[in-house]
């Protein structure tokens, strides 16, 4: 009998619901079960692929080309398994297929309501990824907090799972808020009090409450907790505020977790082995070295939107036994006059992917100052795209190169549609989604980084590289060391003069793990080493 595990939240959004589920997913993993980890929002988009990172963070895709919530990150970078199309579901999903069906007559003339019809579509969901995935363990997250509106459809589907898959079957974690009031000196049970009797009042009864908090709590509040609240005292579970989020799942563990978890679910499973994640923290707090890396974006000002790119950053950090500081730089705020000013402290450049026209000037210069003072370089997705224009303007004399999405009336559209591609297609279904196979050419830095000349990794972009240019980029410096198996899809570029200057159409950043760097990434950082020690730039 599969196991199934939710998570809820109260008080306050952002209390780290995805942190907490993703701990819990490594911990028993590290207990021998297979696990499987999904995520359902409540917002009415069908997914977030067209949502502003600046209202979402970034969109999260999985190997089989799904565009997620961010958290699907945390999931497979703690887990360590890939994710998939079963693991991410919106309230405008839900709705997309019940109407869907409605119009097709598969409810064969029925009423169509909210109960049973939309929370069957979310239960069928629910039950589906530990299927498909043969899991132990199925650990679902409920977006949003407890008493949201819009969650409460998925609130009493996840209370009908646990109805139907029985005692012992199901466990319901929720993470809550505890506030510390400087005036009065003392934390505050009371908003955790009245999220779980908002949460009663779905017919929902906490089994374990993970208490959020950024300072150790009283043994007297946590009996105050247990008591008002009808959880058993070591089913209260403090979770502290860390300086690295990697050492959650050992902090959650020191309170037990993992063991109560499995003891609550009737699990006999195997004894706990943290040997890898334990040797992963050490090295992070052994570090030594530090480097400044440039992250040159236009979504800055909110950092989870290049969350999983800041993330593979500091992977390699830890192999580096590097702490890498980030440099968050918009674009927009780049020009001829300061980019000299702005990057001539950093040790390594990365351009990430995105969409739209505001700020490409400014990454333009950003790599042109990249290339010509032998800065190392990484341009992810549209990074790549920048590498191309910038060489085109400035090395090949084609002073309006562009991309059709920057300029479809530029006579040199370097980036553009592929023949059989149009410009018709719907901004919700972009062209190249999941996982496509590069192959590599041999000699290049690509072929140094992975080891290998035939690899698979993960596309969101609906334009390539134009082809008609491939003879006079290469002519003028520019090498293209990795296409499809075909040959007929350029995937990567470099520039093999430069110390590290690399440009991929993919995205390698969702496939770094904390204890398992990237590496592109790693090639990026022990470059950026390299060059920090021979000038002198810390």
């Amino acid at each position: 009998m599969i196991k199934y595990v939710f998570v809820t939240g109260g008080v306050v959004s952002g209390l780290g619901k995805g942190i907490t589920a993703a701990s819990l997913g490594r911990l028993l993993k590290a207990r021998g079960l297979k696990v499987a980890a999904q995520k359902l929002d409540p917002y009415i988009n069908v997914d977030p692929g067209t949502m502003s990172p600046f209202q979402h963070g970034e969109v999260f895709v999985t190997e089989d080309g799904a565009e997620t919530d961010l958290d699907l990150g945390h999931y497979e970078r703690f887990i360590d398994e890939d994710l998939n199309k079963y693991s991410n579901l919106t309230t405008g999903k839900v709705y997309w297929n019940v109407l869907n069906k409605e119009r097709k007559g598969e409810y064969l003339g029925e009423t169509v309501q909210v109960i049973p019809h939309i929370t069957n579509e979310i239960k069928s969901f629910i039950y589906s990824v530990g299927k498909k995935t043969g899991a132990d363990v199925v650990i679902t997250e409920i977006g949003g907090t407890a008493g949201d509106i819009e969650s409460q459809p998925f609130l009493e589907a996840i209370r009908q799972v646990a109805l139907e898959v029985g005692v012992q079957n199901h466990l319901f974690i929720h993470v809550t808020l505890v506030p510390y009031l400087k005036s009065s000196g003392e934390h505050k049970s009371k908003p955790t009090q009245h999220s779980v009797k908002e949460l009663q009042g779905m017919g929902i009864s906490p089994d374990i409450i993970v208490l959020r908090c950024d300072e150790p709590l009283e043994d007297g509040l946590m009996n105050k907790i247990s008591l008002f609240c009808n959880v058993k005292r070591d089913c209260v579970i403090e979770n502290v505020t860390l300086p690295v989020l990697y050492q959650a799942p050992v902090m959650l563990e020191k309170n037990n977790f993992s063991a109560i978890v499995c003891r609550e679910l009737g699990i006999n499973a195997l004894a706990l082995d943290l040997k890898d994640w334990q040797s992963m923290l050490e090295r992070i707090k052994s570090r030594t070295n530090k480097v400044r890396i440039a992250l040159v974006g236009k979504y800055v000002k909110l950092h989870d939107a290049y969350l999983s790119v800041a993330e593979a950053l500091r992977h390699a950090g830890y192999e580096n036994s590097s702490r890498v500081e980030i440099k968050w730089l918009d674009s927009e705020n780049i020009t001829g006059e300061n980019v000299g000013e702005l990057l001539g402290d950093c040790n390594g450049i990365l351009i990430p992917g995105g969409f739209g026209t505001r700020g490409i000037e400014g990454k333009i210069k950003a790599c042109r100052y990249a290339r010509e003072n032998n800065i190392p370089f990484l341009g992810i997705c549209l990074g790549m795209q920048i590498a191309v224009i910038e060489l085109a303007r400035n090395m090949c004399g084609f002073t309006d190169a562009n991309s059709r999405e920057f300029d479809e009336n530029s006579s040199n559209l370097v980036i553009d549609f592929m023949p059989d591609q149009s410009d018709s297609i719907d901004k919700g279904g972009t062209m190249r989604l999941g996982s496509y196979p590069c192959k590599i050419i041999g000699g290049s830095i690509m072929e140094k980084a992975y080891g290998k000349q035939l690899i698979s990794e993960r596309h969101r972009h609906r334009y390539e590289f134009n082809n008609s240019y491939k003879e006079i980029l290469e002519l003028n410096g520019l090498a293209v060391s990795g296409t499809s198996p075909s040959g007929n899809i350029v995937e990567t570029v470099e520039i093999p003069k430069n110390r590290y200057f690399v440009g991929v159409q993919f995205h390698p950043e969702f496939k770094s793990r904390p204890n398992r760097a990237h590496p592109l990434f790693l090639g990026l950082i022990k470059a950026a080493l390299e060059q920090q020690e021979e000038t002198g730039i810390y």
